[in-house]
């Protein structure tokens, strides 16, 4: 696979488009922009949330830039798509260059630097002193029942030998690195890095030609038995609006407390979100919740992009666990997913331990039990944009990011 990334220097078409010749990157509009995402070659780059246009709208703080490369950019033709959030660097006219789970792009192309300088030097002209991306070629999946027998004491998911190593993934490591891309916190693929901001290990159930019988078999027995406990005791589960989403944000509340964890989002974070996703595509983002008699006892939002969907945030009330609101929230959103023609549902991010005994191990335990795969993702990668002055400006600004 490594041999896709390095063309061959005897091809003096490769050669051009390395040195971007041929390709053009320009700004763009919003409405380009997602006309790509909707079309078949954009479609099947597989766009996270995070890169639609709708996020720059949540993001506050951020300065935010619609970036398109292509033969025609400004005719619309293209082949790769970035969202790009810049922050200013308190005291100075710099901005960090972030691209959350991007940019949207074919990382197989053996040209690929003839998209990737270009942007590069876009930034730095942009006053850009550093740029973090997130490539979209996933690294190693760990089946669920892989993974059930063998956890135990101090275990962590690299101590399992993987189901499946993508080559893919492998290849654009080891070419990042070689072009002088650091991995956030230190690591490299395969190894603990903690400078993430999304999740290094996500947890997905592939939905591609399964049947909604195949998704309930796939349930561990704890599961079934949850979701036929919840059924019998009328838990009803609809999907709500903004209306809710001051409730919502109260079980968040509840939730954080209990497992130990804090998001530090708002009520306006999530109304905002709701706002700008759901006019970008009506229903892009939707709030799911679990009544039992008449009381809302769990709530989880859900994103849909193309054939993707996410659980993104899960929130319950501490009473009435007994009747199992969140795995019905779960089972809803599964076949929700399944019926939209969704090949992938990312119920998002789970820890590396595999030791029970640890408090963030329940939350890995909740979700092996729909019998998905742990996906650990390529994480993000990071580099100054060269020059002595970004190379001080990005260790300064590293550590300002530990200090907050």
């Amino acid at each position: 696979m490594s041999a896709l990334l390095v063309p061959s220097s005897s091809s003096p078409v490769r050669r051009a488009r390395n040195r971007g010749e041929g390709v053009a990157l320009r700004t763009i509009t919003a409405e380009t922009y997602r006309t790509f995402l909707a079309s078949p070659r954009g479609a099947a780059l597989g766009a996270g949330f995070l890169q639609c246009p709708s996020w720059a709208e949540v993001k506050e703080g951020w300065r935010a830039q619609l970036l398109g490369w292509g033969p025609d950019p400004d005719g619309g033709e293209l082949t790769g798509v970035a969202l790009v959030l810049l922050r200013q660097f308190p005291g100075t006219r710099k901005h960090f260059a972030y691209l959350p789970e991007g940019p949207v792009a074919d990382w197989g192309d053996p040209g690929i630097d003839g998209w990737l300088d270009p942007l590069l030097e876009h930034l730095r002209r942009a006053g850009a002193f550093a740029v973090r991306i997130g490539p979209s070629p996933a690294y190693r999946r760990w089946d669920a029942a892989l993974l059930k027998p063998l956890t135990g004491p101090g275990r962590r998911l690299d101590d399992v030998l993987a189901s499946e190593v993508d080559p893919l993934g492998t290849a654009v490591a080891e070419r990042l690195r070689a072009r002088g891309w650091q991995r956030c916190g230190g690591g490299g693929a395969g190894e603990e890095g903690g400078g993430d901001a999304q999740p290094r290990h996500v947890f997905q159930v592939p939905l591609a030609g399964r049947t909604a019988e195949d998704l309930w078999s796939g349930l561990n027995q704890e599961w079934r038995r949850n979701v036929r406990r919840a059924r019998k005791e009328g838990v009803e589960v609809v999907v709500g609006s903004a209306a809710e989403l001051p409730e919502f944000c109260r079980l968040l509340d509840i939730t954080e407390r209990r497992d130990g964890f804090r998001l530090g989002r708002s009520l306006a974070y999530y109304e905002r979100q709701y706002a700008a996703l759901n006019a970008e595509e009506p229903g892009r983002m939707k709030l799911y919740l679990a009544r039992h008699r008449g009381e809302i006892l769990a709530a989880h939002t859900m994103i849909t992009v193309g054939r993707r969907v996410w659980y993104q945030t899960g929130a319950s009330a501490d009473h009435r666990r007994e009747v199992r609101p969140s795995n019905a929230l779960q089972w809803r959103m599964l076949l929700d997913a399944h019926a939209l023609g969704a090949d992938v549902y990312d119920m998002r991010g789970v820890p590396s331990t595999l030791d029970p005994a640890e408090r963030a191990f329940g939350l890995s335990r909740w979700k092996l039990g729909t019998g998905g795969q742990v996906v650990e993702t390529l994480g993000e990668w990071e580099r100054p944009l060269g020059g002595s002055a970004n190379n001080a400006l990005h260790h300064a600004f590293q550590a300002y990011l530990k200090r907050r």
